[in-house]
């Protein structure tokens, strides 16, 4: 009997085998689908890395280079939000804070005034107001020190400096680099108005000697595409300090658009802030703005700010796409939590925050045993033609995202497919509309789509795809990546046999 159950026994085992095996293999093929739409578009199979498991059991649902380290583009602000979220926890705030050291006397404040950046994300122009009126309200109405700024909470304070423009876009929201110190994202807001004959522009907020001129040339055309024009703006200087501005390039007749533009050093835009708005509350002001890593300790602070709570913070870096916000959270962590040694002065500078977030990101990987061969940081929000990821990592993340403590806070910063965010207008009229949840990547030559979409079985998968080609353009690599999830869920996979879900955690 026991020879007679061996036999069986072993019989079913191979028998098991050969279908894990088939199973396999046929995963591991794309979806016929996607061949033929890839084969349409002249990119080749190999350009594209995509992995797809199911959940609940960690079954393989389709793979196809998984270990291939692939640029993410936007899909990297997953890694940065999942792990702030487990990090720095759900109600971490930044905040941005007035302090001093100097006493009053009367309405007068006798010396300097300290305003310190601790990577607030919130800090709009409005808030500042807020903040000061603060100062008014305490009795301070002259200043006779220097307004000290204070961005020394990351190393180097300031990595915007002598850093080279990703792409000939350097003045758009986009490409903002921050430092701790994020004052109203260091953008005006411009608002263009026309009619038949002209075009005017006003800026919002209005900063100390700043002026704006509308150099456009009116033409005969949709408003709907009104920055195809767009020619980059430029600065005039004149001798008693103020600085014209000028937007160039075409404008159609009768059209009114916004948008928001990055023109100004930080130290110039916060100074010339500070001067506008405090002269509008009846302040005055006879010293300077200054940058000092050499800051005495304040005694007393006058007025805080601070940010939402990180969980709300990661819906308006995830759903947009925000890359400064990103950027932003990924040096807090390397703040925050790098794992480096007790470091002098001397040494952190050399060091670095984006040192320290990359070994915190690496911590993280290993604490959850995935493998973090292939995986290249650079700034965490995927604006960067360095970073790397597998779909392998992509997916094991994924994994242990919608096993984290964290989950609906994490799944609620998501876009949601056909509804809100970067995926308003994809996947109206699939399965998965307004029930996909999932993160979208572009850059030149790269498309990638990272997230959580339920099959036809209603079974949640994770799915993370790349296509990184000459030819992967938004209007042709997109559709390609949408007919995948599409193609998801109408899967009816079947597996009993799935591998244990810490197999999927390397390549």
């Amino acid at each position: 009997m026991s020879k007679i159950f061996t036999t069986v026994f072993y019989a079913f085992i191979l028998s098991c085998a050969g279908i894990c095996s088939a199973q396999t293999q046929q995963a591991l093929k794309l979806p016929d689908v996607i061949v033929k739409m890839l084969r349409d578009a002249q990119i080749p199979e190999d350009a594209v890395a995509t992995k797809v498991v199911r959940i609940s059991d960690g079954a393989l649902v389709a793979a196809h280079n998984t270990a291939a380290s692939m640029q993410p583009a936007s899909t990297m602000k997953l890694v940065t939000t999942l792990i702030g979220l487990e990090r720095l926890g759900p109600t971490y705030r930044g905040r941005t804070e007035f302090s001093t050291a100097a006493p009053l006397s009367g309405n007068t404040l006798q010396g300097n005034l300290l305003l310190q950046g601790l990577a607030d994300s919130d800090l709009d122009w409005r808030s500042f107001q807020i903040m000061l009126q603060a100062l008014r309200d305490q009795g301070v109405q002259d200043i006779r020190g220097n307004l000290v700024i204070d961005r020394t909470m990351f190393q180097p304070p300031r990595t915007d400096l002598g850093a080279p423009p990703f792409d000939d876009g350097p003045e758009f929201r986009y490409n903002v680099i921050p430092d701790s110190l994020l004052l109203n994202m260091n953008l005006g807001q411009f608002d263009i108005a026309s009619d038949d004959k002209s075009t005017s522009v006003r800026m919002t907020p209005m900063l100390d000697g700043v002026t704006v001129v509308a150099d456009m040339a009116l033409i005969e055309t949709g408003c709907a595409n009104w920055d195809d024009g767009w020619k980059p703006p430029t600065l005039t200087r004149h001798n008693d300090g103020g600085v014209q501005i000028h937007l160039n390039g075409t404008f159609p007749k009768n059209c009114t658009a916004s948008t928001e533009l990055n023109m100004l050093d930080k130290n110039e835009f916060a100074e010339r802030l500070f001067r506008s708005l405090w002269r509008t509350l009846g302040g005055s002001f006879s010293g300077h703005v200054i940058e000092s890593s050499d800051i005495q300790t304040a005694t007393r602070v006058l007025a805080t700010h601070q940010s939402h709570p990180l969980a709300e913070v990661i819906r308006n870096i995830n759903k947009p796409s925000d890359n400064a916000l990103a950027r932003l959270l990924y040096l807090t962590l390397g703040a925050r939590l790098g794992r480096m040694p007790t470091l002098d002065a001397n040494t952190l500078n050399r060091v670095g925050t984006l040192a320290n977030a990359e070994q915190e990101i690496r911590a993280w990987f290993a604490e959850h045993k995935i493998d973090d061969i292939g995986l290249v940081l650079d700034n965490g929000s995927g604006l960067s033609r360095s970073e790397r990821i597998t779909p392998s990592q992509m997916t094991a993340l994924l994994m242990a995202g919608v096993r984290s403590n964290w989950a609906p806070e994490f799944l609620a910063s998501l876009p949601i497919a056909g509804l809100d965010g970067t995926m308003r207008r994809r996947l109206p009229d699939s399965a998965v509309a307004q029930r996909a949840r999932l993160k979208t990547g572009t850059l030149k030559n790269v498309v990638a789509l990272a997230g959580y979409v339920p099959d036809a079985n209603n079974e949640l998968c994770v799915v993370a795809a790349f296509i990184n080609h000459p030819l992967a353009v938004s209007s042709v690599a997109e559709p390609i990546l949408d007919a995948l999830i599409d193609w998801v869920s109408k899967s009816k996979t079947e597996s009993t046999w799935a591998l244990p879900l810490s197999a999927y955690a390397g390549g």
